[in-house]
């Protein structure tokens, strides 16, 4: 029996990406990208390699206090 060629994966670029990474810093936004699309090579299905690396790239910008441009720092 024949198996069905996988399907090319499409991965996300800095100005083509799911919808609900929008809200997200911009450096946040490219650290979840690069998850998802590692995701997705790991042949992750899009909703939930979107899910993943948004969560992930959170938890990255916490851990490395990652703030929004233009915020002040932990000093003020």
């Amino acid at each position: 029996m024949d198996r069905a060629p996988k399907e090319a994966v499409m991965p996300w670029t800095g100005s083509r990406y799911p919808r609900s990474m929008t809200g997200l810093p911009a450096g946040v936004r490219r650290k979840a990208i690069a998850i998802a699309n590692a995701l997705l090579e790991a042949g992750c299905d899009d909703g939930r390699a979107i899910r993943i690396a948004i969560a992930q790239a959170k938890r990255w910008a916490g851990a490395h206090r990652f703030r929004k441009q233009g915020q002040p720092g932990p000093r003020g």
